[in-house]
């Protein structure tokens, strides 16, 4: 019996240095997407009032693992009995993605005195800040179905041909650690001036290295938050551009000799911007039948 007892434990012991093996490769095989995953949700967890940066971040976190509540179970499934919808849903995920990715840059130059006037709207009442917040928050929270779809999907093709329990384990170890890893980086980012005044706070000299850092991490928070839009509207057109270049074979053959990034941008522009003229189609049809 006893002997029995430790064979169980050196089968559980070998199973966990399986998964540890699989669940690193599988999460390195994501780390391009899971970068992308960084710099969107940070460009979706800004602008809020400081005050409520972090209980925003903290529903949007909430809403990343009822996401991968419902991806998980669904992505096993239709894997093993359905694979077939898989690619359609991809397609959809990543028309949204890139339709997202050329709104902002039309929203940029042509609707900058229009966010304007509605940013200092939001900065007016209670009831605008809090309709403010749950817009954005209902976005973030969609973007991140989304990019965990394509994450999961990645790391379920990455242990294919495992047995179920150990794609199970893997994918979902993978989908825990990107919601914690992406979502904590956000929270850090955004509250990085706080910890920039409270340095200088503490510090006895302004003049010393301790107020020094405390003063460029105040100053240098805009600008990564600029930055971060920035490569947040191109990872969303990269993404949602990668998702058709990999998932149709005449895409991929017809653009197989550009560098791999600026095909998945083209193709991401593209799409996004006949999905926006579909949306604005749509506004003019149902504008003209009321």
């Amino acid at each position: 019996m006893a002997s029995g007892f430790f064979a169980l434990f050196d089968d559980i012991a070998t199973l966990m240095d399986d998964v540890a093996a699989m669940s690193k490769s599988t999460t390195q095989q994501t780390a391009g997407l899971l970068a992308d995953d960084l710099a969107v949700n940070a460009e979706k967890a800004s602008g809020f009032v400081a005050a409520r940066e972090l209980p925003v971040l903290w529903e949007i976190t909430k809403g990343s693992f009822l996401n991968k509540l419902i991806i998980l179970p669904i992505a096993f499934l239709l894997s093993a009995y359905l694979p077939v919808v898989i690619t359609p849903i991809l397609l959809i995920g990543g028309a949204y993605l890139s339709f997202e990715g050329v709104e902002k840059i039309y929203a940029y130059f042509f609707h900058k005195k229009e966010k304007k006037h509605q940013n200092l709207e939001a900065k007016m009442s209670k009831e605008e800040i809090l309709a403010f917040e749950k817009k954005k928050i209902k976005s973030a929270i969609l973007v991140d179905f989304i990019l965990s779809t394509e994450i999961v999907m990645i790391a379920l093709g990455n242990v294919k041909d495992e047995e179920l329990l150990m794609q199970i384990i893997v994918v979902t170890i993978v989908a825990i650690l990107a919601t914690v890893g992406v979502y904590g980086l956000v929270g850090l980012l955004v509250r990085m001036d706080d910890l920039g005044l409270g340095l200088i706070a503490r510090s006895d000299d302004k003049t010393d290295f301790m107020a020094k850092m405390g003063r460029a991490l105040v100053k240098s928070l805009p600008k990564i938050i600029r930055g971060l839009t920035v490569l947040g509207t191109i990872a969303m057109l990269l993404v949602g551009g990668g998702l058709f270049l990999h998932n149709i074979a005449y895409l991929h053959e017809l653009l197989h000799a550009l560098p791999s990034m600026l095909a998945e941008l083209i193709v991401g522009l593209l799409v996004g911007v006949i999905a926006l003229l579909l949306y604005e189609l749509y506004k003019l049809v149902k504008g003209a039948l009321k």
